[in-house]
């Protein structure tokens, strides 16, 4: 992360503040002030910050969020017992973030959960609160992604019809609570192989004014992260540079635009 924002175009990341490796994420974010840092809300695969049994609902008994996002999307939506636990938990991890001394550039979310109705909600009403200013609403155009990669077409597509009713929702949403959010956000449909490639076939499509791209770098490939490798080369190649340059690309974060 710190290579690509050194050497590379990577002016923003995110902080999961229950992450094993928080601390150090803080250290590392606090000695890059140029590096701006948001929330990534962990409310499924990872572990809450609230002890288990003030959430019982939502965590196991280790603090463990489930692994099914479909089953804690629908838990969420209607357990009334996990909604009330869940805006605990929300304010949690805002809080744990709010106290790491770091400014809050933007909201997201771990499998772009936040984006779910509920959560995004109560996201909203504790907007003030935390001085939220933008949340991550995904948004990318499919046409454009298959012009360069019609791999995986079946997930792609109902990726597309899920987080499109979902951005629509965000929208409105985000605009009634004055919330700023980027015109496009492309990595969903490519996640895991936000190649170089796919890069220089990608950028000169966009048509957006403000836009975000996201993906997940890292020095070596994981059984959770085996695209790090090639995100990371993405990253630090000098002509997706030079294709952003051309095309009248700026690259700026969440905080210069607040």
């Amino acid at each position: 992360m710190i290579q690509a924002h050194e050497e590379g175009i990577l002016t923003s990341t995110s902080l999961m503040v229950s992450g094993d490796a928080a601390q150090e994420a803080i250290a590392l974010a606090k000695n890059h002030p140029h590096l701006a840092v948001g929330l990534h809300l962990v409310l499924v695969c990872g572990k809450s910050v609230l002890p288990p049994a003030q959430i019982p609902n939502l965590v196991d008994s280790q603090g463990n969020f489930s692994n099914n996002p479909t089953q804690a999307g629908l838990s969420y939506q209607f357990n009334q017992a996990t909604r009330a636990e869940l805006r605990l938990e929300i304010s949690a991890q805002l809080e744990k973030f709010r106290d790491s001394g770091l400014n809050l550039a933007h909201v997201d979310g771990h499998l772009h959960l936040h984006v779910h109705p509920v959560i995004l909600n109560i996201l909203t009403e504790f907007a003030a609160e935390f001085q939220i200013k933008f949340i991550r609403l995904p948004s990318e155009e499919l046409s454009k992604n298959l012009k360069i990669d019609n791999r995986n077409l079946f997930t792609k597509i109902i990726w597309s019809i899920v987080f499109g009713q979902l951005r629509r929702y965000g929208e409105v949403l985000l605009k009634a609570n004055q919330i700023k959010f980027a015109d496009r956000v492309y990595g969903l449909l490519q996640t895991g192989d936000m190649s170089e490639e796919y890069l220089l076939g990608l950028i000169p499509q966009i048509e957006a004014e403000l836009v975000e791209i996201y993906s997940h770098p890292d020095l070596v490939n994981t059984e959770i992260n085996n695209g790090g490798e090639v995100e990371l080369a993405a990253l630090l190649s000098q002509q997706v540079r030079e294709m952003l340059t051309v095309k009248g690309f700026k690259l700026s974060n969440y905080n210069q635009l607040i």
